[in-house]
């Protein structure tokens, strides 16, 4: 029987009940970091390759594909036409010669704020803010599927799990706060292709987004395992110096000494992570703001006023994710769908950039909210209730750090069916968002199996008629 524990187990105890936290991402992942890579902390600051708008990013993304027709993108010949045929060559990413019926939105369109942009009922909040947002009415994707085109919205890839947009920005910028994570995730549930969505891949594993679920225990194993502060602290002292011996034999482990911060970053969770997730001291006019009362710990509400709170304590890249790979906004079956999941998101949004707004958060962090794609203005059943999915254009908008506000960017035709004008396609979205940031996606690189990899792949252009 053995009772002398692997270095691995050995690890495990040292770090004080981290094992989702850490050695997740500290170690495993670690192994599979760029040979070539600079020794160090991986975490540290970077410089940018120039002045940036930006400081950090939310992005915010609806799981299932929202309906552009029915949300963002007036289309008034839609109301007009309703029940009329229309040729396309292309239906659920088949290509062929089909004749299909309009169908009509759901809800109607209203101006808002002084620019006079056009939101649906679906969005009455989100459209008395719009006078603060980029709408992009123009964006294109790779694919008809949930899951590629999650992948591509996250990756900016859609075969392979590549390192997600919020890996490479903590890799490419580092972060402020060694006492958080640079990427976080708020989600209750993984969107289609999973933790992919916010994984490092080949990148070293420190910069993938660490899952905070909503609910009344968000990260697990925070609790330390020591009986004292003083003692976990002797305890990692000595883990670093094992780890420091060891690295000095081994001049060829790079990863081991970003191992080592990682486990300080760990370490200083257990005292902030908590109070930033703690709600009790917002005042009852902000949680009221946001859609919460006393003490709630799930909703999107909550997940939006912790992203002001991560924000505010320098989180680099946070993301929201309203729902998972179930019961969300791809309304095959009845359009009525949109409307609970629209409900549920669209006061905190609206409150979210109220609150950035009056804090002085908004000039330099960058919102973004999109989904997957968006759902066809036509259907194959006459009086179907549904949409299906439809990648050849939909609507997102950004807001804060960088971006025109009170703008829309790009169309689509009379129907919604194709792009129309200034077509922004996935990577050019991803080119933008590192732009505003002060990165130049063509120098964001990372050699990986003997080729220099990159968010964008070989495309993608800054969208530069939104950039202020």
């Amino acid at each position: 029987m053995r009772n002398t524990p692997t270095r691995r187990e050995f690890l495990s105890h040292a770090a004080g009940g981290f094992g989702a936290i850490a050695l997740g991402a500290m170690l495993a992942d670690e192994l599979r970091a760029n040979p070539a890579a600079p020794a160090g902390d991986p975490l540290a600051p970077k410089p940018t390759h120039f002045a940036p708008k930006a400081r950090r990013v939310i992005f915010m993304f609806m799981t299932g594909g929202v309906s552009h027709v029915d949300s963002f993108d007036p289309k008034p010949r839609l109301f007009a036409d309703y029940g009329h045929t229309v040729k396309v060559d292309n239906f659920q990413g088949k290509l062929g010669d089909f004749s299909m019926f309009l169908k009509t939105p759901n809800w109607k369109f209203q101006p808002g704020g002084t620019c006079g942009t056009e939101v649906s009922d679906l969005f009455p909040h989100v459209r008395s803010i719009v006078d603060d947002l980029c709408v992009i009415r123009s964006l294109s994707t790779n694919h008809t599927n949930h899951y590629e085109s999650t992948l591509g919205m996250h990756c900016g890839s859609w075969t392979f799990a590549r390192p997600s947009l919020g890996a490479w920005v903590s890799y490419g910028l580092g972060t402020e706060n060694r006492n958080l994570p640079s990427f976080v995730v708020l989600a209750p549930h993984a969107p289609y292709a999973g933790g992919q969505t916010w994984g490092s891949d080949f990148l070293p594993g420190a910069h993938q987004g660490m899952q905070i679920v909503p609910g009344p225990n968000p990260i697990a194993d925070v609790k330390p395992l020591a009986a004292t502060p003083e003692l976990q602290r002797m305890e990692l002292d000595l883990l670093a110096s094992a780890n420091r011996r060891h690295l000095a034999d081994r001049t060829a482990d790079l990863a081991l000494e970003a191992r080592i911060r990682s486990f300080e970053t760990a370490f200083g969770m257990q005292s902030e992570a908590p109070e930033a997730l703690d709600l009790a001291g917002e005042s009852a006019q902000t949680l009221a703001m946001y859609g919460l009362q006393p003490g709630q710990t799930t909703g999107f509400g909550w997940q939006c006023l912790v992203a002001r709170r991560l924000a505010e304590r320098g989180v680099r890249f946070i993301e929201l994710v309203d729902v998972g790979s179930a019961n969300n906004w791809d309304a095959h079956g009845d359009m009525a769908t949109h409307a609970p999941l629209a409900q549920n998101v669209d006061r905190p949004i609206a409150a979210l950039v109220a609150d950035l707004k009056q804090r002085g958060l908004l000039d330099d962090t960058l919102l973004v909210w999109t989904t997957e794609f968006g759902r066809t203005p036509y259907n194959a059943v006459k009086d179907a209730k549904g949409r299906e999915h439809h990648h050849q254009v939909f609507s997102s908008w950004l807001a804060g750090a960088g971006v025109k506000p009170g703008i829309v960017y790009g169309a689509s035709d009379e129907y919604g069916i194709a792009v129309a004008e200034n077509r922004v396609h996935v990577h050019d979205l991803h080119a933008t968002i590192l732009h505003l940031l002060g990165l130049d996606h063509e120098r964001l690189t990372f050699r990986h199996n003997g080729r220099d990899y990159r968010l964008t792949d070989v495309e993608g252009q800054v969208v530069k008629g939104i950039l202020a």
